[in-house]
């Protein structure tokens, strides 16, 4: 255990290192942020009970192997938080994944099935250059087997990570490819090189090495609440900003 704690930190020392870092703005929109979750959780009824906060304490000791009651106060100690502090972080995100189920579980799964082309996946090679020459190229020369896209990638990307990766992207949705690049992409077939095409990067080769079909498991489950409830919180966060403005140029 360090001894921070030890040490008296004026609260305007907090705040004056948060704008020299220019990290302010961040911790105030978090700080709203939280004010319109628990605003809406205690509209709609929505409760965090001792049993659920105990139950997700227990799961974090488990996480950080802390085994006795003096090893989490020793941790809590070290982060300078008090037990109570870190009860009422458990309890601000148990409250914000709730709200969230209420307020979107029931449309996960017409979301999905009215977009469900947008969660197709697949995992993706590709090489990009800037001259269509060399774009051509390349094309025939994997085609014929005079080098390997893998090997191409290597030498001729222009992004140095993709190089070191061999042209490897990884698993890609739909929705995070560009519509005309998605729509290529997505006609190939795959173990087949897609022949060049254009757009303002460079011109682009790929390597589909698999289709992944859409499907709604819990993790896409979540990430598609994640996603709602993120939309859902900007927006508020939004209403708020523009009746506190409001309210502040009616007073004046």
């Amino acid at each position: 255990m360090n001894n921070l704690s030890k040490i008296f930190i004026e609260p305007e020392e907090v705040v004056n290192l948060l704008k020299k870092q220019m990290r302010l703005k961040e911790v105030y929109q978090t700080i709203l942020v939280n004010r319109v979750i628990w605003q809406a959780a205690e509209a709609r009824g929505i409760t965090i009970t001792a049993e659920e906060i105990e139950a997700e304490a227990e799961n974090q000791r488990r996480e950080k192997r802390l085994e006795r009651a003096a090893d989490t106060l020793g941790w809590l100690a070290d982060q300078l938080v008090t037990p109570y502090d870190w009860e009422m972080g458990i309890r601000d995100r148990l409250l914000s994944h709730k709200l969230a189920q209420v307020l979107f579980a029931d449309e996960v799964e017409n979301l999905f099935m009215q977009n469900r082309s947008e969660f197709e996946q697949v995992i993706l090679y590709q090489i990009i250059v800037d001259s269509e020459t060399l774009a051509q190229e390349l094309y025939y020369q994997i085609e014929d087997g005079e080098i390997s896209f893998y090997h191409a990638a290597h030498i001729h990307d222009i992004d140095a990570h993709r190089r070191r990766k061999c042209g490897y992207e990884g698993i890609v949705y739909r929705f995070a490819l560009q519509p005309d690049i998605a729509t290529v992409v997505f006609r190939g077939a795959p173990q087949q090189v897609i022949s060049p095409c254009k757009s303002e990067k460079g011109y682009h080769l790929f390597l589909i090495e698999e289709f992944i079909p859409a499907e709604l498991t819990p993790a896409r489950y979540q990430e598609i609440i994640n996603k709602k409830f993120h939309n859902w919180l900007n927006t508020e966060l939004e209403c708020m900003l523009n009746t506190e403005l409001l309210s502040n140029s009616e007073d004046t």
